[in-house]
């Protein structure tokens, strides 16, 4: 049995991080290709929905981790990003218990990412940790498409929540910073399910209480 493992949502400011496993037995693998399975960032919104349906009929099982921001927040207290990566993605080994990964490195050193994540597994498992694995191993593309497809659509149902546009919830996204600037004018803090550890956070709350610190000196 042949694990992959990929997260989306690694860098936004707002909304989950969402990091998928999927299993294969490795005869059936080659039905990935077969089916027009890519890195998720190749394939455009509508393709990747229906490859994810198809992904899960074809898995023999599959995972999907959500972390929350609050979630996010509180591990950045005591630990790293590359740290949190490596809890979920041994996590997600947990409830498939494969024979062998292949990960999407989520460290600059990219073996060190798997070693990390072999330490925090409590079985003996090989695993194959590279950058740009969702662009060479099928089974690695296939977790990419779904972790992108579960994030998107989890952004998609804040949005509907909130009744505007949020973007992306990445902070190079003009809409999303948009969003947050206005949110912070209008309620005086942060919505709940952004990142208050993140920088641009930071920054954009810093901005928010400079200008209401002049209206009040004035």
């Amino acid at each position: 049995m042949i694990a992959g493992i990929d997260e989306a949502g690694k860098g936004p400011v707002l909304g989950p991080m969402c990091v998928a496993g999927v299993m294969m037995d490795e005869k059936k693998l080659h039905a990935l290709s077969k089916i027009g399975v890519k890195d998720s960032k190749q394939l455009t919104a509508k393709k990747r929905e229906a490859l994810a349906v198809e992904i899960k009929k074809l898995a023999d099982r599959y995972f999907i981790l959500e972390i929350s921001p609050a979630q996010i927040d509180e591990l950045r207290k005591i630990m790293t990003m590359n740290e949190i990566m490596v809890v979920c993605y041994a996590k997600v080994l947990d409830e498939l218990k494969p024979d062998c990964a292949f990960v999407d490195a989520a460290d600059v050193i990219a073996a060190r990412f798997g070693e990390n994540i072999k330490k925090k597994y409590c079985h003996e498992i090989e695993i194959t940790s590279e950058h740009e694995a969702d662009k060479k191993y099928p089974i690695v593309s296939a977790a990419s498409i779904l972790a992108k497809v579960q994030r998107d659509a989890l952004v998609k149902k804040l949005e509907n929540e909130v009744g505007v546009e949020i973007g992306s919830g990445y902070p190079a996204d003009p809409k999303t910073i948009k969003f947050l600037e206005n949110w912070i004018r209008e309620h005086g803090k942060l919505p709940d399910f952004a990142r208050s550890s993140w920088e641009t956070a930071h920054r954009l709350l810093e901005k928010f209480n400079k200008s209401q610190k002049t209206l009040v000196d004035y």
